[in-house]
């Protein structure tokens, strides 16, 4: 198949890429920060709100991959402005779209958020929520098949959110790790090649056409189990230092990048994925260990 790749160079789309670069031809597009093109793959530099990037992707492609869509417009630029035609757009976007604070386990047909949330995480799910309904609207009125992907927590090698990495360069160099004596959240973490792999899956794949899916196991984990998990996998003995969550955010001490509290918890079930396209997931234990091996080596 002949892909286009929008963003392609960071984390879940670097990995997106190098899986698909070993059986498809792909195009990658974004600003140039990473080049991608020692995978094999055309690199096309520009900025994604610039009509002249998309002048310069003039063959037809079976399917877009869209890994930067952040802000209502940015679908619908694409569309406009794409001097080739394209069978298939596949956007990346977020389990965060949903209703949040209902305590409820959210399948790919529950209602998604209406309410606007203050700051960057507000304007984040806003604009995500506002691409779902743009991408149905403009791939129908074009005559594009559409899917759209909702991880939940993506986690693994080329990893640069402040997230796992930050724990296991401390487990890793001071073979430390936090004990938050108070914090009871429960959040679902995906490994990013099981996502990759989700997401090849859905290329030209009938099944997938006018659908969402959750990417996500049904395992869902506390900050013990995580660092639990981060344990097991540097198979070295660790020092736990007790502490607190609450004392944590107050010293800056230790990241705290996800849910705390059992009132913040939202989680999802991904068993429509598993069923419809076989998906599968690894267990939090053996997917922290391929990330604990894959970052060592670089910290």
């Amino acid at each position: 198949m002949n892909l286009l790749v929008i963003g392609g160079s960071y984390f879940y789309g670097r990995v997106f890429v190098m899986l698909a670069a070993k059986s498809h031809s792909v195009t990658v597009v974004n600003r140039g920060t990473y080049s991608m093109a020692g995978h094999g793959v055309v690199q096309v530099t520009g900025d994604r709100q610039e009509e002249s990037t998309w002048r310069q992707c003039r063959e037809h492609y079976d399917a877009v991959v869209d890994f930067c869509a952040y802000e209502p417009g940015d679908i619908a630029f694409v569309l406009r402005h794409l001097a080739g035609s394209v069978s298939q757009y596949i956007f990346i976007s977020t389990a965060d779209v949903y209703r949040h604070g209902t305590g409820l386990v959210k399948d790919e047909e529950f209602p998604l958020e209406s309410q606007r949330f203050p700051g960057k995480e507000g304007d984040y799910i806003a604009g995500k929520v506002a691409l779902e309904g743009e991408l149905q609207k403009e791939c129908t009125a074009r005559g594009i098949h559409f899917t759209s992907l909702r991880p939940v927590f993506l986690y693994g090698p080329y990893n640069y959110a402040p997230r796992e990495p930050l724990y296991i360069r401390m487990a890793a160099k001071e073979q430390t790790l936090p004990f938050f004596s108070d914090a009871d959240g429960r959040f679902q973490m995906v490994y990013v090649k099981d996502a990759a792999e989700a997401a090849l899956r859905c290329l030209g794949n009938p099944a997938a056409y006018g659908q969402a899916y959750n990417l996500c196991p049904e395992e869902s984990a506390t900050y013990e189990d995580f660092f639990q998990a981060l344990c097991g996998a540097s198979q070295r003995a660790i020092t736990r230092i007790p502490t607190t969550a609450r004392e944590a955010m107050e010293s800056g001490e230790f990241p705290l990048p996800f849910p705390v509290y059992g009132s913040e918890t939202e989680l999802y079930t991904g068993k429509k994925g598993q069923t419809e396209l076989g998906i599968s997931y690894l267990s939090l234990s053996e997917g922290m260990k391929k990330t604990y091996l894959a970052f060592e080596g670089v910290l």
